[in-house]
């Protein structure tokens, strides 16, 4: 029995088709492990290229640290920091015309010498000028007060106020953990 060209040709490129899929389907599995890895592999060079940016930093970032842990609060190691920072909040609140509804303390973390309060604003309602007037106020008390995780909408009821929700993060330290003054020259 022998074949035309034509039939050859066909036959060829079905063995050519058959193998393709086969090699296909045998390391589909490989080339989905291959791409994770590369993935991965950018991933962490990047993260590699972010910690030597900040090893080579280290120097600028510890003396702005220092100057900075200077003007920190300190507090006493039993006591309760929460009513502090409420009313520093609720005040620059009042004082811009944003009404707070509902404002929680959350608890304190360490982090390193320092201490982080979160109070959790989970509803408030103002203007814009007014909402504008807090976030200065807020930011010009200092290094310890950071607003964080922000969101903002149009008040349903009333389309000229805004309402939202925010987490007050307030940085201070406890006696035990700050150096004596004599000790730190």
């Amino acid at each position: 029995m022998t074949l035309s060209p034509r039939e050859r040709l066909l036959a060829g490129g079905t063995v050519a088709a058959m193998l393709f899929a086969v090699l296909i389907f045998a390391y589909d599995g490989q080339i989905k492990a291959l791409r994770a890895a590369q993935t991965q592999l950018r991933s962490r060079q990047t993260e590699l290229r972010f910690r030597k940016m900040l090893i080579g930093q280290r120097p600028a970032l510890e003396a702005r640290y220092a100057r900075l842990k200077d003007l920190m609060p300190v507090f006493s190691a039993d006591k309760q920091v929460d009513t502090h920072w409420m009313g520093i909040m609720n005040t620059a609140a009042k004082r811009n015309g944003l009404t707070l509804i509902n404002a929680t303390p959350e608890k304190e973390t360490q982090v390193g010498d320092v201490y982080e309060f979160p109070i959790k604003c989970t509803d408030f309602n103002g203007s814009l000028d007014a909402l504008v007037r807090f976030l200065h106020d807020v930011q010009n008390e200092g290094v310890m007060l950071d607003v964080r995780n922000m969101t903002i909408s149009i008040h349903p009821q009333n389309p000229a106020l805004l309402r939202g929700q925010f987490t007050l993060y307030c940085a201070y330290m406890r006696e035990s953990t700050r150096p004596p003054e004599s000790a730190q020259e």
